[in-house]
C-alpha cells in the first residue's frame, strides 16, 4: 500500500461512509497501519492511500503497536478550547506550518468489531484525530495555514506538483 502525495485528486475528495465493518475493511485497516508505521506517521486516513472510505488509523506513539487505533466513520461531535501548533503530513512531504485546532475533541466512531464508541481526546491525540478527519472531508493542512505559512511552503508544493508530472521508470 502506497501513500498518495499532493497533488493527487484523491486527497481532496470527500470520503464515503463505510456501510458495514467486514473482513475487507479490517484488511484495509491492517494495511494502512503497516503503511503508517513504515512511514513513522502518527495517523493515516483512507483517502491518503486511495481508499475513498471514512477510515482512519492513529498511533501517537510510533514504533509501539500497542498505541495503534482504527476508527470507522469517525466524526467530531464536540470541541473545546483552541491550540496552535506545527503540523506536517505524510501526503505533503516537506510541507509544515502552524494549524489552529480544538484543544479537546469528542469523537464518535465505530471500531473494527462494528461496535460504536465515543472517544474523548486532548493533546497530540486530539490534533491527530482532527487532522485525519479533515482528510476524510478532503481538507489538507495547507487549507488551514496562515498566508505566511502558505507562502513559506509554496516552493515545496510546486516541487511536489512538478514531481507528480515527471514520468518514472515504472510508468514507462
Amino acid at each position: 500500500m502506497r501513500i498518495l502525495k499532493w497533488p493527487n485528486p484523491a486527497l481532496t475528495a470527500v470520503a464515503s461512509p463505510i456501510e458495514s465493518v467486514d473482513d475487507s475493511v479490517r484488511a484495509t485497516a491492517e494495511e494502512m497501519l503497516m503503511a503508517m508505521a513504515e512511514s513513522r506517521g502518527l495517523g493515516l486516513a483512507g483517502p491518503q492511500v486511495g481508499y475513498g472510505k471514512r477510515l482512519i488509523c492513529v498511533n501517537v506513539t510510533p514504533g509501539s503497536p500497542e498505541g495503534e487505533r482504527v476508527y470507522v466513520n469517525p466524526e467530531i461531535v464536540g470541541r473545546e478550547g483552541e491550540v496552535t501548533a506545527e503540523e506536517g503530513c505524510l501526503s505533503l512531504p516537506g510541507v509544515n506550518g502552524k494549524v489552529t485546532r480544538a484543544a479537546k475533541v469528542t469523537v464518535r466512531a465505530t471500531d473494527l468489531k462494528g461496535e460504536p464508541l465515543t472517544l474523548f481526546a486532548e493533546g497530540l491525540l486530539s490534533r491527530v484525530l482532527q487532522h485525519e478527519i479533515d482528510h476524510l472531508d478532503g481538507v489538507l493542512i495547507t487549507q488551514r495555514f496562515s498566508a505566511i505559512d502558505k507562502a513559506a511552503n509554496a516552493r515545496s508544493l510546486r516541487e511536489l506538483e512538478k514531481t507528480s508530472r515527471t514520468p518514472t521508470a515504472s510508468r514507462r
